[in-house]
C-alpha cells in the first residue's frame, strides 16, 4: 500500500476501534468510445484511470452495516442490513449500502460490515465515481464473505445497486471497466453477453497521448434526462420489431430510419447503431496498430452526441473544438454528458500545447479552468 492507502486503514481504524481485515481499490474509467450503447445490449470501450475509491473495510455478524467516508463532512453512516430500502434517500451511502442489499437480494449471507471509504475519482465529471464506490464495496465483500462472484458478477451486481436501489438506470459498463480492467488495455465489452476482449492500448510506444479534460460542469444522471433517452431507444427498439437496437445493422440504418416517425427516437437509433459502428472501428484501427486513425472517429462521435443525442453542452462543445483547433487527432464527450468530461487524442509532442489552448479558450470565455490529465489505462478492481 502507498502512503495514501495507508492512511485509509489508519482511518478506519481510528473510528472502528481495530484495523480493517483488508484494504481495496476500484478505479473511475474514461470511456472511450460507445457511448448510450451498454443499455442498448451494443459495445463498449472503456479504460481504467488511475484515480480509484479506496475502501478499508472489515465484517460484521450482528446485521449493522457502519459506512463513512473521508471525502464528505459528517460522521459515521449507522444502517441495519434487513432495514435497507430502495431510493430511501442516504446520499453517497446509498452507493456502499445499495451493493449490500442487492447481495441480500440475491441471497448472498452478508451479515453487516465496518466500512471506511476514499476516493480520488472526480465527482461529477462524467469518470463513474459511483461506479468505483460500489465496485470497491463488492469486491471486499465478495472476499471476506467468500461469495465467489467472479468479476463479471461483482459488475452485474453493482450495477444491480445503481439501478434499484439508488434509481440511476446505468448501463453495465462502467461497474464491468471498474472491476475487469487490465493495466495498459482498453477493454471492449459486447453488453450483450458481457464476453470481452483485452485490446493493447499503449499510447506512449506509438508517441500518442489520451488527455482527459474535466470541464469542472457537474451533471447529475439522476434528473430525468438520461433515463428520457433510455426510454425513447427502448421505443425505437419497440417500433423496429428488435429487443435492442444491437440488432439494427448499420448497413441498414437509412431504411430503419424511414420506418420511425418520431424526430427524437429517430435521432436516439441513428446515434446508437452509428456508436457501436464506430467502436468497431476503433477495435480495427487498433488491432491493426493504427490508434491515429481513431482521433476522426473520436471527433465524429462527438458530433452524434451532441446533435443526435443531446446530450453536449456549451462547454464539452468549446473543449472539443479549442482541442481540435489546437492540432489533437480527435475529441469528444464522454460519460452521461450534460458537463463531465472531454477525452483528447493528441501526439505526445502537442499535448502540452493543446492543453493550454482549451484552458485558454476557458479563460476567454469567462469558465472555470478545467482540470487536464492523461488517461494512463490502470488496472481494475483490486486487493492492496
Amino acid at each position: 500500500m502507498n502512503v495514501a492507502e495507508q492512511k485509509v486503514a489508519e482511518q478506519f481504524e481510528a473510528l472502528y476501534g481495530a484495523a480493517p481485515e483488508g484494504v481495496w481499490a476500484a478505479p473511475g474509467r474514461v470511456n472511450l468510445i460507445g457511448e448510450y450503447t451498454d443499455f442498448n445490449d451494443g459495445f463498449v470501450m472503456p479504460l481504467a484511470l488511475p484515480h480509484t475509491a479506496v475502501a478499508a473495510v472489515s465484517r460484521r455478524t450482528d446485521g449493522v452495516l457502519r459506512v463513512h467516508s473521508a471525502d464528505v463532512d459528517g460522521g459515521v453512516v449507522q444502517l441495519g442490513v434487513d432495514a435497507l430500502e430502495p431510493l430511501s434517500g442516504g446520499g453517497w451511502a446509498a452507493y456502499p449500502a445499495g451493493v449490500v442489499w442487492a447481495l441480500r437480494e440475491a441471497g448472498h449471507p452478508v451479515t453487516g460490515a465496518d466500512v471506511h471509504l476514499a476516493s480520488t475519482v472526480p465527482t461529477g465529471a462524467g469518470l463513474s465515481s459511483s461506479a468505483a464506490l460500489e465496485v470497491v464495496t463488492a469486491v471486499a465483500l465478495d472476499e471476506l464473505f467468500g461469495l465467489g462472484l467472479g468479476r463479471p458478477g461483482i459488475a452485474v451486481l453493482a450495477q444491480r445497486a445503481e439501478n434499484a436501489f439508488v434509481g440511476v438506470p446505468c448501463g453495465v459498463m462502467d461497474q464491468m471497466a471498474s472491476a475487469c480492467a487490465v493495466e495498459g488495455h482498453a477493454l471492449f465489452l459486447d453488453t450483450r453477453d458481457l464476453s470481452y476482449r483485452q485490446v493493447p492500448f499503449d499510447l506512449a510506444e506509438q508517441g500518442l497521448r489520451l488527455l482527459v479534460v474535466d470541464t469542472r460542469v457537474k451533471h447529475a444522471l439522476g434528473d430525468g434526462a438520461y433515463a428520457e433517452r433510455r426510454a425513447g431507444c427502448e421505443a425505437g427498439a419497440r417500433a423496429l420489431g428488435v429487443r435492442t437496437l444491437r440488432e439494427v445493422p448499420y448497413a441498414r440504418l437509412p431504411e430503419e430510419l424511414a420506418r420511425l416517425s418520431e424526430e427524437s427516437v429517430r435521432s436516439y437509433v441513428r446515434h446508437v447503431v452509428s456508436d457501436n459502428h464506430r467502436v468497431e472501428r476503433t477495435i480495427a484501427f487498433l488491432d491493426s496498430g493504427d490508434a491515429r486513425a481513431v482521433g476522426p472517429v473520436l471527433t465524429e462521435g462527438h458530433a452524434s452526441l451532441r446533435d443526435d443525442l443531446r446530450v453536449s453542452c456549451a462547454e464539452l462543445d468549446l473543449a472539443v473544438e479549442a482541442a481540435n483547433g489546437a492540432g489533437a487527432l480527435g475529441a469528444r464527450m464522454t460519460g452521461g454528458g450534460f458537463g463531465g468530461s472531454v477525452i483528447v487524442l493528441v501526439e505526445e509532442r502537442a499535448a502540452d500545447s493543446v492543453a493550454a489552448a482549451v484552458e485558454k479558450a476557458f479563460a476567454e470565455a469567462g469558465l472555470t479552468a478545467p482540470r487536464i490529465f492523461p488517461a494512463v489505462p490502470s488496472p481494475g478492481a483490486r486487493r492492496l
